[in-house]
């Protein structure tokens, strides 16, 4: 169906305007017939005003026949006269007693008629109580004003004389708005309906996507644009998807990037940063935008990084530290300059590798081997030692060479336990990796029993009683010789660092998801710095007492190891003086 074009639906309507054109013209109308009317209420008044001017030059001045003359003319012409000397004072009115009336020298269209001129005015009546037109003539005799006359009728007069023009020029105007409406309806209809569709259509655009489609419009314009418009939305819905695409897998890539993204503008304000980037520096991702790599991070060694890194056209490689309470953060970083599609510098680009644990491992690798290096080398020394002593000659004395031969066998059965040790951690932690420990569901008692059972001869040496409280019904997925070895360790400790007759506890409850083994004792305790690595291999709180004691400096390292195997952890709680609590948390059995 062939489009119609906007301007010939529009043309027919034209006539509206000429409606509207005539009630404009007849409100105008209106307003000049009621001056026009008022004009001619004025100049019937004047002309009143003259007659009884020309009736009262012969009066007798007597206030009586003044007033009586007023009256009997007021009420021929059905028009208020008013007979005032030039002191204000009113000696003759149509309507009311001269003697209760105020003085009117101070009434405007009165003091223009004592000023030779015809005065006129509008206004309200205190006498009548009435809103009033009044006309006021001179009197004059001899060329001089010895009084004035007044006339005066009320504006409810002429108000009623209009009422009934308004009435017919309101119907008229209610016939042309009636006609004016309906016309305008019609019209409004037929432009509004396109014009609305092309509103829904934005709207659902804007809340179903841009896969909907406009209402193409009969009207040539509209239509055009309806078409233009899906169109256009067709376009963009595909660009849209494909940009939605593109962004949707950079945003994947750079989320779930291991390595800390950092996106810096030219001035280093953070422009973009990625959610490895925002832990390693301790930061929300959100609350970072826009902010200068100064004020989110206190580091000057990330700080030089960047600032390194937007001064130099050569990618740039570096380590950052992040200090932090929980301890130093290692970051290998790396940085180069960004570029727009002009060539201009619009940023740089950091990534940052955690190499913390690395660190770490390495420190605990150096560590080992120089612990390990003299553990070992202690007993080899003192059994070279006291070898040579018997090789030069104390072998020859028997009681210095039983002495020193003791100390030899000592020694080497310290190497021999510090070895099995090794064995062991070494087993356990092979075993873990290639998950060959062996779990099953079997009762825990037992196994607290026979641990405290291999350590009851120590105890009873130093007068310590052990107490066990642990449910018979009690079970876990258990491996009981590992399990047996990691509570022989913790119990063994117990009764090492506690003074003689004091108590060590070793208890067993059942929690909501885990079996939990708890072995305290009262002894000396742990300074707060030393607990998170009392766990390490080798590592003494008391390097010299732990030696005298007979400790290897492996024991702690064996049990976090087998409770590890068991899926489980292994926490400590301690105060010095006031004794150590460790707890073995295990997996209840299915």
């Amino acid at each position: 169906m062939a489009r119609k074009r906007l301007l010939s639906q529009l043309y027919p309507y034209f006539i509206v305007m000429l409606v509207l054109s005539l009630a404009a013209a007849t409100w105008y109308s209106s307003r000049v017939a009621q001056r026009l009317y008022l004009e001619s209420t004025e100049e019937s008044l004047l002309a009143r005003a003259r007659l009884v001017e020309i009736a009262l030059s012969d009066a007798s001045p007597d206030p009586g026949a003044v007033d009586s003359l007023c009256k009997s003319l007021g009420e021929t012409a059905k028009t208020r006269f008013t007979y005032i000397l030039p002191s204000g004072k009113v000696i003759g009115d149509s309507n009311a007693d001269p003697r209760s009336m105020a003085n009117h020298a101070d009434r405007p269209e009165i003091a223009r008629a004592f000023a030779g001129e015809v005065g006129t005015s509008i206004r309200f009546s205190d006498t009548e109580k009435t809103r009033r037109m009044y006309v006021a003539v001179p009197l004059r005799r001899d060329g001089s004003v010895f009084g004035a006359i007044r006339a005066s009728v009320p504006l409810s007069l002429i108000d009623e004389s209009l009422r009934g023009m308004y009435l017919r020029m309101f119907l008229g105007l209610v016939a042309v708005a009636l006609i004016a409406g309906a016309v305008s309806y019609r019209l409004t209809r037929r432009i509004s309906r396109p014009l609305r569709d092309l509103r829904e259509g934005v709207e659902r655009f804007e809340r179903e996507g841009l896969g909907y489609r406009i209402p193409v419009s009969r009207l040539e314009e509209i239509g055009s644009i309806a078409a233009l418009m899906n169109e256009m939305a067709e376009r963009l819905d595909e660009r849209i998807r494909a940009e939605v695409r593109q962004i949707n897998e950079q945003e994947a890539v750079f989320s779930s990037m291991v390595e800390g993204l950092v996106v810096v503008d030219p001035a280093e304000r953070v422009t973009r940063i990625n959610r490895s980037a925002a832990r390693f520096l301790g930061v929300a991702a959100e609350a970072v935008l826009g902010k200068s790599i100064q004020e989110i991070v206190r580091s000057p060694y990330l700080q030089e990084f960047v600032t390194k890194t937007l001064s130099t056209a050569d990618p740039v490689e570096g380590d950052v530290v992040i200090r932090g309470e929980q301890g130093d953060r290692f970051l290998q970083a790396h940085g180069a300059l960004l570029f727009d599609d002009e060539g201009k510098k619009m940023g740089a680009v950091v990534v940052l590798n955690d190499v913390t644990r690395l660190q770490r491992l390495e420190g605990v690798r150096r560590d080992f081997v120089a612990n390990v290096s003299h553990e070992l080398k202690t007993p080899i020394t003192s059994i070279k030692g006291f070898v040579e002593t018997l090789r030069d000659g104390a072998v020859r004395r028997p009681a210095d060479a039983e002495k020193f031969l003791e100390i030899v066998a000592k020694q080497a059965d310290r190497m021999n336990s510090i070895i099995e040790d090794l064995l062991l951690l070494s087993r356990v932690e092979q075993d873990t990796r290639e998950a060959k420990v062996a779990l099953e569901s079997a009762p825990v008692r037992g196994v607290i029993l026979e641990a405290v059972q291999v350590c009851e001869p120590k105890a009873h040496a130093k007068e310590i009683r052990i107490a066990v409280h642990c449910p018979d019904g009690l079970t876990a997925r258990i491996n009981a010789a590992l399990l047996e070895q990691a509570i022989i360790n913790l119990v063994d400790n117990a009764i090492k660092y506690s003074e003689p007759g004091c108590p060590v506890s070793v208890d067993a409850e059942d929690l909501s998801n885990e079996v939990v083994i708890r072995v305290a004792d009262k002894g000396c305790g742990i300074e707060p710095e030393h607990l998170s690595r009392i766990f390490e291999r080798f590592y003494r709180v008391d390097k010299a007492r732990s030696r005298k004691l007979g400790g290897t400096g492996l024991g702690l390292s064996i049990v976090k190891h087998i409770v590890q195997a068991h899926d489980g952890a292994v926490t400590v709680e301690s105060a010095p003086g006031a004794g150590t609590t460790f707890s073995i948390h295990l997996p209840k059995s299915a």
